[in-house]
């Protein structure tokens, strides 16, 4: 920990490669853990290699390396709203724990607005955990609105197979 000290590294974000996928998915399980869902992550490295790197891919994917190690992942993916048209949605934004006040999440995150604006969308959006509050302060004051009233709404595989059989 590094008790709100900020360290300044060296560190390029660019695009993931297929050979990071096993490092991007290390990210995912802790970002898991630090959400309090240990246990939740299904995807594997054969998932997202197919998803992410083949013919059509479904998502593209930022990473923040240092002496070429990898120290967190942005993964982003289009949505469409009936209201503004193309928006882009921020599925996982994560930095390794031990490196988090580097300014990785940070370049992560311009990254994606900038990745945005180069795609012409209208919105970017994702979703913040309430008790996140430092996520939370820093989309706020980087300009983003948190919208009140909204609740996410999700139907799981064991919902999705109960409802679609009448069940």
């Amino acid at each position: 920990m590094f008790d709100k000290q900020m360290i300044f590294m060296e560190y390029i974000v660019r695009d993931a490669a297929i050979e990071d996928v096993p490092k991007i998915l290390e990210l995912i399980k802790e970002l898991a853990v630090y959400e309090k869902e240990p246990n939740a992550v299904t995807i594997t490295v054969d998932d997202l290699e197919k998803e992410g790197f083949g013919k059509d891919p479904l998502f593209q994917c930022f990473v923040a390396v240092t002496n070429d190690q990898i120290m967190g992942m942005a993964l982003v993916y289009y949505r469409f709203s009936t209201w503004k048209g193309r928006t882009i949605h921020l599925e996982d934004l994560i930095v390794k724990e031990a490196m988090r006040g580097t300014g990785a999440g940070t370049a992560l995150y311009k990254r994606v607005m900038e990745y945005a604006k180069q795609k012409n969308v209208k919105r970017v959006e994702w979703n913040v955990l309430d008790w996140n509050t430092p996520a939370v302060d820093f989309y706020i004051k980087s300009g983003a609105k948190i919208l009140k009233g909204w609740q996410v709404v999700q139907m799981d595989e064991e919902g999705l197979c109960a409802f679609v059989s009448g069940n």
